[in-house]
């Protein structure tokens, strides 16, 4: 972790107008350290060939008195333990966002990045995602949580919100990267799952403390989504989404792209529809993300997802039903179903079905949905 003082430089220097993240990186790759490069004359700096002598001579004047303010207020939110900094050349830095070619120079965090972190999935979608939709994000969050992947996504509503649901309950590890400045929450209904995100993973941004979530950050954001992680699975999306940025991010940083099909005529299959005629890989199930990403990790991790798996599939399921249950079970799927329409295919009266619904309920299988409809509560 940097000190104080190393700290406060990276904060200056990042407060220049004009200076971005790829041309911030090459300047540390270059001269080390922010001291360094607002020591550096100006041919030097004009001679990198990554600025123009107006920004390098900016790199020299001191900062308004209002910016030195806003770096003392977030170097004592630090000192608080309010959130923390991790700089690009710190050990704590993710070193998978290291290698994309325009990472942030600074993120700010709460909770705890853990090298294990590097084992990371994206699970991106619409933010209105339809039952079934939302169910699957839950159970492949879920599923690839417990296989000790870390899921990565943005904190929003519908398919993002279900992704950190899903790890958080497999008692996985969950990263949230936010559009607006660390000290906000957006949207503020999801106050309580980032409090629950950072016990079990880490809340991160880019932006400084106090920045408003503005419609601009949400792309420069994505790429950070992606760049933490192996790659980019978009479940949910309409053909206009912010989620098929993240994957072009994604195809940009050299990231896997995998795509959940749906029904054809559905608005929210279309985007992962069109990113399968593109090459991305087709998902129905945990395996096939893994086996894709198998070459890209090291051999005592291939060898537990493997062993996890044998494991999984000789486990029989935890709830056992009765022929009742089981044959009113089969009946029910992740798109509503009708009491009516129950009763009906089946030689069961009203009250019947109502006791045997009951009990799938209790057992959480299923849950009722407005207009006396029935649905799955996963995808098993």
């Amino acid at each position: 972790m940097s000190t104080s003082s190393d700290l406060q430089g990276w904060l200056e220097l990042r407060a220049v107008k004009g200076l971005g993240p790829i041309t911030y990186t090459r300047l540390i790759s270059q001269f080390g350290s922010p001291e360094a490069i607002r020591r550096a004359n100006l041919p030097a700096l004009v001679a990198t060939g990554d600025l123009s002598p107006a920004l390098a001579q900016s790199l020299q004047q001191p900062l308004s008195g209002t910016t030195y303010k806003q770096i003392q207020r977030e170097m004592e939110a630090v000192a608080a333990g309010r959130f923390s900094i991790v700089t690009l050349t710190d050990s704590q830095y993710p070193a998978r966002l290291k290698t994309i070619a325009d990472p942030p120079p600074l993120l700010y965090y709460t909770g705890q990045l853990l090298e294990r972190d590097q084992h990371a999935f994206a699970i991106v979608g619409a933010r209105k995602g339809s039952h079934p939709g939302r169910a699957f994000t839950r159970q492949l969050s879920g599923d690839l949580a417990a296989l000790g992947f870390t899921i990565v996504s943005g904190l929003a509503r519908g398919i993002d919100a279900d992704a950190h649901e899903g790890a958080l309950a497999s008692a996985g590890r969950t990263l949230a990267i936010l559009g607006c400045g660390i000290d906000r929450t957006y949207p503020p209904e999801h106050l309580k799952l980032r409090e629950r995100i950072e016990q079990n993973g880490a809340v991160l941004s880019e932006f400084s403390m106090g920045t408003s979530p503005q419609s601009y950050h949400f792309p420069q954001r994505n790429r950070v989504i992606s760049g933490l992680s192996l790659g980019v699975i978009v479940t949910e999306a309409t053909s206009k989404s912010g989620s098929l940025i993240t994957a072009r991010m994604a195809l940009e940083q050299n990231r896997e792209v995998f795509a959940v099909p749906g029904n054809v005529t559905h608005p929210l299959s279309q985007g992962p529809h069109r990113l399968i005629q593109q090459g991305a890989k087709l998902v129905e199930k945990p395996w096939d993300i893994v086996e894709e990403i198998l070459p890209m990790l090291e051999p005592s991790f291939c060898d537990q997802l493997q062993t996890q798996q044998h494991v999984g599939a000789s486990q029989p399921s935890s709830i056992a039903l009765g022929p009742e249950e089981q044959g009113v079970f089969d009946r029910i799927s992740l798109e509503p179903v009708s009491l009516d329409e129950l009763i009906s295919q089946g030689s069961y009266s009203s009250s019947e079905m109502m006791s045997i619904l009951l009990s799938l309920e209790i057992k959480g299988l299923i849950k009722q949905i407005p207009g006396l409809q029935y649905v799955r509560t996963s995808i098993r």
